[in-house]
């Protein structure tokens, strides 16, 4: 993929601009190509598999100049998507450290307390018979193997839906590219079809004469 993690969104944009600047229809081509930059491993495959789409819309001593642009693109977005995540891994690593000493400070406190309220309940005990139940915590937490198996689903659930948006991608992109492909066919016969009848409009003419 990969480059888990990588900010799509911002990438996404400058690839939109770029198929528009291309006349590339950016609803199809762009999902599929994102989709091949996210899965493929290496710039080789990569730029193999975008060229297979640009190939029918870019010039052929240009074609390759725009996929490599667009891997370079995706990897520098993919650097930065990194030294983002490294800044705010630090800044949850130490807002967790604050947490734990604030949490070690609680349960010392709560330890002088139960230690003082246990030697107020022994005074009492010496003048009275009486005793004071101490309430149990009540709730039934989730086993902490059920909470793991329940995250674990989830996650499984997200990359499947991920992979089906991806193979449609994949797959409507090539139809668009087969129907675009017989639309250029169908245009180019009805041009020489122009050209043909113009041609011999011509000849008539210059015969009459």
């Amino acid at each position: 993929m990969a480059a888990p993690g990588t900010d799509a969104g911002e990438f996404e944009n400058w690839l939109n601009g770029r198929l528009d600047s291309l006349e590339v229809d950016r609803e199809v081509y762009g999902s599929y190509i994102l989709g091949v930059l996210q899965e493929e491993e290496c710039d080789e495959e990569k730029e193999d598999a975008i060229r297979g789409i640009l190939s029918a819309f870019v010039d052929e001593d240009t074609v390759e100049d725009v996929c490599q642009q667009i891997i370079k693109e995706w990897t520098a977005s993919c650097s930065r998507s990194a030294k983002r995540r490294e800044v705010e891994d630090a800044e949850v690593q130490a807002i967790a450290s604050m947490i734990e000493k604030q949490a070690q400070i609680v349960v010392k406190q709560k330890e002088v307390s139960e230690e003082s309220q246990k030697r107020k309940e022994a005074l009492l005990a010496q003048y009275s018979t009486e005793g004071e139940e101490e309430e149990q915590p009540s709730g039934n937490p989730i086993p902490g193997n059920e909470k793991s198996l329940f995250r674990n689903t989830n996650v499984e659930e997200v990359l499947h839906r991920q992979k089906q948006k991806r193979d449609q991608a994949r797959e409507d992109a090539q139809k668009k590219k087969e129907t675009d492909k017989m639309q250029r066919e169908k245009d180019k016969l009805a041009k020489q079809e122009r050209k043909d009848k113009e041609k011999k409009r011509t000849q008539k003419g210059e015969r009459k004469r």
